[in-house]
């Protein structure tokens, strides 16, 4: 048995993949937060949050790495963990910091903190060769003006330091650019507390299907699981509406997404990972959109494990310890599994869903979820606004996406302006 010390988490579908690999594993982890009632606020009523099945709960400044290390030091001299571990984008440079510096496995700190960077992916990508879009990073808007002259419009602005598509847009002309850095730069603090980088990340705006390729990097080679697609809607936002796995591609597709993901992950120096790198496939080839150094969120990871029987919360719990993770595909008797999102079609509050028993009835659904009554129902323009989901498998072929379109259509929020 193995002890693992995760720092923070979402409060989302890892928060419950990790803590149940762990289990199955037969292992079991403290739970590191800063604000133990941010975790307390999401679980369902009646319910306890798969986070305090932990053994242990500390509490500290997580936001501060440089005191944090000898806490983690402490409660390690006591404890004594195996691993570091975390699932929250903003606290996997946080993870990669205590392992290094409790002697323990995992990815160096400077390859996770270029991860998670945006601006800082690419350069890294850039001076390695491995293709992606022509970019800038710009301190100001002034910066922004010049440098979308020189791009060319359309483009992308992005944050560099955030996640779930906040604040991605596509921006068509100088009065898109100017309201979106805008309202980019008056979001100062993240939801944990952060303090944000303040600087743009301008992109050319790439054309083509996107897809993601999910790998494990262990003891320095990068083996690809599959490649995911994805659908994305809400312009100028890009809201994620569904996922497929595996991608309906041409195999020269499929092979160009591998060979673009592997060399991307290399050149971060990313080892002891499970990475989930998004390409797009242009008609000028494979283009990084940007190398996550964790799991597929949107339960991706699950789509993956109903196809293959290949647990990549699992192998993210392996390499945190050092050990080879069991990549083996095996028989699930599906060929594809697919995950659509149910976005709001206005904003108030979520009074409930039509359509929940005949969807759940389907035959193929794998899961369905939606929001409780109540909910406040927000602009579509993140990854953060979903009201449910909806998740289907098919047997035969490369079918659960349509499978997954349909029940969709069925589901109807109601949504009433109070």
């Amino acid at each position: 048995m193995a002890h693992l010390l995760m720092v923070e988490s979402w409060v989302g579908s890892m928060s419950r993949l990790l803590p149940r690999a762990i289990r199955e594993g037969g292992h079991e982890f403290t739970f590191l937060t800063r604000d133990l009632h941010h975790y307390l606020r999401a679980a369902p009523e009646g319910v306890a949050h798969p986070l305090l099945s932990a053994r242990h709960i500390l509490t500290a400044d997580t936001n501060d790495t440089e005191r944090l290390l000898p806490f983690a030091e402490r409660a390690h001299a006591s404890l004594r963990f195996d691993g570091v571990i975390t699932s929250c984008d903003y606290y996997l440079p946080v993870a990669a910091a205590l392992a290094a510096g409790l002697n323990l496995p995992g990815p160096t700190p400077t390859a996770v903190e270029n991860a998670c960077r945006k601006d800082a992916t690419r350069r890294v990508l850039a001076e390695a060769g491995v293709p992606g879009p022509r970019f800038a990073v710009c301190g100001d808007h002034a910066e922004a003006v010049r440098a979308a002259g020189e791009i060319g419009f359309p483009l992308v602005l992005k944050p560099v330091d955030l996640c779930a598509g906040m604040f991605v847009r596509r921006v068509d002309d100088e009065a898109g650019l100017a309201e979106a850095h805008r309202a980019l730069m008056d979001f100062s603090v993240n939801a944990r507390g952060q303090s944000r980088a303040p600087v743009v990340l301008l992109e050319e705006f790439l054309h083509g299907p996107e897809v993601s390729v999910e790998t494990v990097t262990f003891a320095g080679r990068t083996e690809v699981v599959g490649v995911t697609d994805k659908s994305t809607g809400a312009a100028p936002a890009f809201v994620e509406t569904g996922h497929m796995f595996p991608a309906a591609l041409t195999e020269e597709d499929d092979r160009a997404a591998r060979e673009t993901a592997v060399p991307a992950v290399e050149a971060l120096g990313l080892d002891a990972v499970v990475a989930h790198t998004e390409i797009k496939l242009t008609p000028d080839g494979p283009r990084v959109v940007e190398v996550n150094p964790r799991p597929a969120g949107n339960r991706i990871t699950e789509l993956v494990r109903h196809v293959t029987g290949i647990d990549l919360a699992a192998a993210c719990v392996n390499v945190a310890l050092g050990r080879e993770p069991d990549l083996r595909p095996r028989p699930t008797g599906l060929h594809s599994a697919a995950i659509g999102f149910l976005l709001p079609g206005a904003v108030g509050v979520l009074e409930g869903v039509d359509g929940l028993d005949e969807v759940g009835a389907a035959p193929d659904v794998l899961e369905l979820s939606v929001a409780t009554p109540g909910t406040r129902a927000a602009e579509a323009d993140s990854n953060n606004a979903y009201l449910g989901h909806v998740m289907a498998g098919d047997a035969e072929g490369p079918g659960a996406r349509a499978g997954v379109e349909a029940h969709l259509a069925r589901l109807r929020p109601r949504v009433v302006n109070r």
